[in-house]
């Protein structure tokens, strides 16, 4: 029969794999790459267990951390296949540790031992990590950032909180008895009061806005409603004018130089040619003995004109030329006519 000459289906030698199996492991791997932006420290697990979730979750081996993919028996085609990989994740996971964290999890046997060993170290509820964390959580303020970066600061506290002392928060979305919407809804209003706390005081009229709503909206309107503010607070300061600014500038100028634009050009501290010379000569007055203009341009000379500030007070002591009647002083000898 032909099924009797059919060849045996060819044997799992390892070295061709499935690409969408937990098994597989590509060409550019190797156990000492850092998969994570930040080694593990003291003070970010939180940050860190995220970042390698999504790594392990995106190469598909999440299930080696987890416990979900059992190590097979030695007799097993696959026990050397999950052994490779096993061995590969370790290197990841402990490449992107600090060397003191390294050292207490060196003697782990498998990458689900590290990954529960890290999980007890870090992942319990600390009290004097949430605590520094409300703590800053109640000092920090925008401080004339931008609102986009506050509320990045924010929500990184946020979730650090949430990881290091969760809080009871339903998320299934379908809850409808009274306790869950008012748990929902009091998470919701913690959340939006320390945002609006920590604004700067130009958001105070938004502010109020936001808060008498009703219903009081949620985090993300009012984040939306500060970020549309802001903008149009930049938006009218591109527009204002600047002819006062302007003005005030050439006025701070001319009293550095000791010009007054309001002064008649021959009465400038002394000639043209004397104000455009371009060296750095200036002119001493023979008569008066002052600067910035010569005998010629003096009007201790040649007398103050009428627009001249305290011009009046001066001239009261001065006494005035008296105008004699021409025809009471005419000479006796002349007649009018002659005179």
């Amino acid at each position: 029969m032909a099924g009797d000459n059919a060849a045996p289906p060819p044997k799992n030698d390892g070295n061709t794999i499935d690409p969408n199996s937990p098994y597989y492991l590509h060409c550019s791997d190797y156990p000492r790459q850092m998969q994570v932006n930040d080694v593990l420290s003291d003070n970010n697990y939180g940050d860190w267990v995220q970042e390698m979730k999504n790594f392990l979750f995106a190469k598909n081996k999440i299930g080696f951390v987890n416990g979900s993919i059992k190590r097979p028996e030695e007799e097993s085609a696959q026990y050397m296949l999950w052994m490779r990989c096993d061995a590969m994740i370790k290197g990841w996971l402990t490449t992107s540790m600090e060397k003191d964290i390294r050292s207490s999890v060196k003697h782990a046997n498998t990458a689900a031992e590290i990954w529960a060993d890290l999980e007890e170290i870090f992942g319990k509820e600390s009290a004097s990590r949430a605590y520094e964390l409300k703590q800053t959580l109640t000092t920090t303020a925008q401080n004339g950032e931008t609102v986009s970066a506050y509320y990045t600061k924010m929500q990184g506290l946020w979730d650090k909180i949430q990881t290091v002392s969760p809080t009871p928060y339903c998320t299934c979305g379908r809850c409808t008895c009274d306790a869950g919407k008012r748990l929902n809804e009091a998470k919701e209003k913690e959340t939006l009061y320390e945002f609006l706390m920590g604004l700067d005081n130009e958001f105070a009229t938004i502010k109020t806005q936001i808060l008498a709503s009703k219903p009081t909206p949620t985090l993300g309107t009012a984040y939306h409603l500060v970020v549309e503010d802001e903008q149009q607070r930049a938006i009218a300061a591109t527009r204002r004018p600047i002819h006062e600014a302007a003005a005030f500038q050439i006025f701070a100028q001319n009293i550095r130089e000791g010009t007054n634009d309001s002064t008649p050009q021959h009465n400038k501290g002394g000639t043209k040619e004397a104000r455009c010379n371009g060296n750095d000569e200036v002119e001493n007055c023979t008569f008066c003995g002052r600067t910035r203009h010569n005998k010629d341009g003096c009007l201790k000379r040649i007398g103050y004109p009428e627009w001249w500030p305290g011009k009046g007070k001066k001239e009261k002591g001065r006494p005035k030329a008296v105008f004699a009647n021409t025809e009471s002083t005419q000479v006796s000898i002349m007649t009018n006519e002659q005179y």
